[in-house]
């Protein structure tokens, strides 16, 4: 009866943990998708990416405390982080159709979906490639506030880092940003027009 009444336990918190997910997922997919599409331009890496995230939202569920930072912070940390080890991933690898081959099929509809988000998320990838050349320090907290619209308190806590860290390196990323887009230096006058609104604090 004991073992009877543990395994009725046990179901009832993973149908609750099912459910609690689905609803998080409902709520966060479309911020994830296009976290990633800013990211990447192949609408097949983006719905892997997207599901990773997620399941990586699951393996880690364990470690959110509210107290730490807002549910969005941590999502996004969790996001940079699978996507840091992707872009690990693919510098290492030599063969392109080998990385191909692993890939899961899409339907039409996604794909079109998919390329939709790709297409809208077009000037946030010129944005990023903008920022480039920056350390990444200051890299990563001017993403997730210019191009992430996170807050810089949401941005430190996705990072693992203090608040004040983040408004220095914020600053620091805005000056250098402003020194280059005065020098004209830019590739494309799209990019350098975000570079612009990201130095004024307007993205």
């Amino acid at each position: 009866m004991a073992e009877e009444r543990e395994a009725s336990v046990e179901g009832g918190e993973r149908t609750g943990l099912l459910a609690g997910f689905e609803e998080f997922y409902r709520r966060h997919v479309d911020a994830v998708m296009r976290f990633v599409a800013r990211r990447v331009d192949d609408p097949h890496t983006a719905a892997d990416l997207t599901a990773e995230i997620f399941l990586a939202v699951l393996d880690s569920a364990h470690t959110y405390r509210p107290g730490l930072g807002s549910e969005t912070a941590w999502l996004y940390g969790i996001a940079r982080n699978v996507v840091s080890s992707e872009r690990r991933r693919v510098a290492r690898e030599a063969e392109r159709d080998r990385r191909f081959s692993g890939r899961r099929l899409l339907e039409a509809d996604d794909i079109v979906r998919l390329e939709d988000k790709l297409d809208a998320e077009s000037p946030g990838r010129r944005l990023l490639a903008a920022l480039a050349r920056l350390p990444e320090g200051e890299r990563a907290v001017i993403e997730l506030v210019a191009v992430d619209q996170l807050t810089v308190t949401e941005a430190a806590a996705a990072l693992g880092i203090r608040q004040v860290t983040a408004r220095v390196r914020l600053h620091r990323a805005r000056k250098a940003l402003r020194a280059e887009a005065e020098t004209g230096t830019e590739a494309s006058v799209g990019a350098e027009m975000s570079v612009l609104h990201v130095v004024r604090g307007e993205a």
